[in-house]
């Protein structure tokens, strides 16, 4: 005798298999939608690289100081010819090294900035060449990326992460960050020891921008803030012609051995996952001028000790 399965076995059966079907259909769509995603974000993260002439603007905007002897930062406008190289092109991390042109024979290696895709572990400033290891679960950080900005040295500065947004024709990156004093702030005043930074990096049709919304914060060792003032920044960088920045292409295929060499040195430091304290100066120097004496062909060993010797 033939046996029949019964009739609401069959059905839930075929719901079950439509639910499943529907199930792995909507996770290959989220799957492809992260990963077109990702592709913008990572078009937009290298568009940033090439030749620019830069245009800085910063202004103090808000004071609160109950000091009626307190002095406002002066406005700062200035420009400059920028090289951004792309020094690291992995599926997951890409590095950005700048290179300010001050005359053709006159090359200063700047800022870097390295993108990490869905990144757990951060270096956040705390104050006073203090920086705390964090690490963040997965869940906090999807679809996330994480812009690690490092001083001349490459030594830490700060770090965010947030979600690259294309909508509406635009292409937008926006995360806060507690940072050290920028080099036109420490040169000329030390009431206050933290930047908090509120950086948007957007790309337009002729280059991109560096939007700021900054606070200037006293923190203590407990680290209880007191906020000095307001502060903003707006960075334009506008593509010109490769040929423009020529000479800093010449130095950096002259000097990448020796800075490649030098990351190498802090990846170690900061894969060991632990609070990082530097000393300001070594030999009454800081770091940046022992590294900026070393040789493009000095070896490993040599720049690895130089910056051991600046580890508290």
């Amino acid at each position: 005798m033939k046996l029949q399965q019964p009739k609401n076995q069959m059905i839930c059966f075929n719901l079950s298999t439509k639910a499943l079907l529907a199930g792995l259909f909507l996770l290959g769509c989220a799957a492809n939608a992260q990963e077109k995603s990702k592709a913008e974000d990572i078009k937009a993260i290298k568009s940033m690289c090439g030749c620019y002439e830069v245009e800085f603007n910063f202004a103090e905007t808000f004071q609160y100081s109950k000091d009626g002897n307190y002095q406002p930062s002066k406005t700062k406008l200035d420009a400059g010819l920028e090289w951004v190289e792309l020094v690291e092109d992995q599926p997951n991390k890409l590095a950005l090294q700048h290179l300010l042109i001050v005359t053709d024979s006159m090359i200063v290696k700047h800022w870097r900035q390295d993108w990490v895709y869905e990144n757990t572990d951060f270096h956040q400033f705390f104050k006073d060449k203090t920086w705390r290891f964090n690490s963040l679960p997965k869940s906090a950080i999807k679809g996330q990326w994480t812009q690690n900005v490092y001083q001349v040295d490459d030594s830490p500065r700060y770090t965010g992460t947030a979600t690259w947004i294309h909508s509406d024709g635009r292409h937008y990156w926006t995360a806060v960050a507690d940072a050290p004093l920028p080099r036109r702030e420490y040169t000329v005043r030390n009431d206050y020891n933290v930047l908090q930074r509120k950086n948007t990096h957007e790309i337009t049709a002729n280059g991109w921008i560096h939007d700021q919304d900054n606070v200037k914060i006293i923190r203590d060792d407990s680290g209880k803030d007191v906020i000095l003032a307001k502060e903003k920044g707006y960075d334009v960088y506008t593509k010109v012609a490769d040929s423009k920045c020529q000479s800093a292409r010449d130095y950096w295929k002259k000097n990448a051995a020796l800075w490649k060499n030098v990351r190498a040195k802090w990846q170690t430091i900061f894969q060991q996952r632990s609070d990082l304290n530097l000393q300001t100066t070594v030999g009454g120097k800081p770091l940046y001028e022992h590294l900026f004496d070393l040789k493009p062909d000095a070896a490993k060993a040599e720049s690895d000790k130089v910056i051991d010797s600046f580890l508290k």
